[in-house]
């Protein structure tokens, strides 16, 4: 994400496990300038409810440019309630077509507790095949220790939190206070 105009933000972890009925999203609260830690105890995961419909958020990259995302999602929701899939595919178009949006440095991770999807810039919808989804500098770290932890009888969110306390040991750019949220 290093550009000319972009300050050098770094990293983030967030990360989606479905098991055994429930889905839950982590993510840890470390925000970074290059080196420098400026604060340990950001909220990057978030539980929307547009029309009384819970959809947990999780997101990666520039704060600002993540919260414009979730309130187009919540639009977007908004306008076809009960249906993340549709809302989400919504979202990815007018981020890859609109001249505005498509400077956003951001990815998502959104589930209703049925589907968890992966929402990029570049007009991806993501569903992973694996039960497990990450992103964020520390995302590919989590996503390997959660799928290894995945076959145990670990229930969701304690292999979320397993995978993110593996994931903080080795990136630096994430840090151990997590944010979870549970939904399904």
């Amino acid at each position: 994400m290093d550009t000319p105009d972009f300050p050098g933000w770094h990293g983030t972890t967030i990360l989606g496990v479905r098991k055994g009925g429930r889905v839950v999203v982590a993510g840890d609260g470390q925000v970074s300038l290059g080196q420098t830690v400026i604060k340990g105890t950001a909220r990057k995961v978030r539980r929307l409810s547009p029309g009384g419909f819970d959809v947990v958020a999780g997101f990666a990259g520039s704060t600002a440019d993540a919260f414009t995302l979730l309130e187009r999602l919540e639009k977007k929701l908004e306008a076809a309630p009960g249906q993340l899939a549709r809302a989400a595919v919504e979202l990815a178009k007018d981020w890859r077509t609109d001249r505005y949006l498509q400077k956003l440095e951001a990815m998502l991770i959104v589930t209703d507790g049925r589907g968890l999807y992966v929402i990029t810039g570049a007009g991806d919808v993501l569903e992973p095949e694996h039960d497990v989804a990450a992103i964020g500098s520390g995302g590919m770290f989590a996503l390997a220790a959660a799928r290894a932890l995945m076959d145990s009888d670990l229930d969701a969110e304690t292999v979320a939190r397993r995978a993110m306390a593996i994931a903080a040991d080795i990136c630096v750019y994430t840090n151990g206070n997590l944010t979870v949220e549970t939904i399904g």
